[in-house]
């Protein structure tokens, strides 16, 4: 499994909080318990990303790093809408840079999957 977890206490948030602001500006991930976390499961004190989908794509170090710039950006900006409209952007145009190739397509119920949110099935 290719993933980070990712602790967002020092934030000020909950994992459920990061997970519902990082949706909103269009990257999916998922709250995640994290080593000795004093939170439910529910809410959680963390992150998990995973990597598949970015590096299926062809995405390479740059990229990651600019990725990770885009998360910082979200789990730092208090919720300013401003901000996640132009990390919204950020992520389309490097999804639009990197699309997924014929043999590399997501089954339908993910590419349908309402955004921040990871697909069941």
């Amino acid at each position: 499994a290719h993933l980070f977890l990712m602790d967002v206490q020092r934030n000020g948030m909950t994992g459920q909080e990061a997970e519902t602001l990082l949706g909103k500006a269009g990257i999916a991930d998922n709250k995640n318990s994290i080593p000795y976390d004093p939170l439910p499961p529910l809410k959680a004190g963390g992150l998990r990303i995973g990597t598949p989908s970015v590096t299926t794509r062809g995405m390479r170090i740059q990229e990651m790093k600019e990725i990770g710039r885009m998360l910082v950006e979200v789990l730092t900006c208090k919720g300013s809408e401003q901000v996640l409209q132009r990390v919204r952007s950020d992520v389309d145009r490097l999804c639009s840079r990197f699309p997924f190739t014929e043999s590399a397509q997501p089954p339908v119920a993910v590419r349908g999957a309402t955004p921040g949110r990871e697909a069941r099935g």
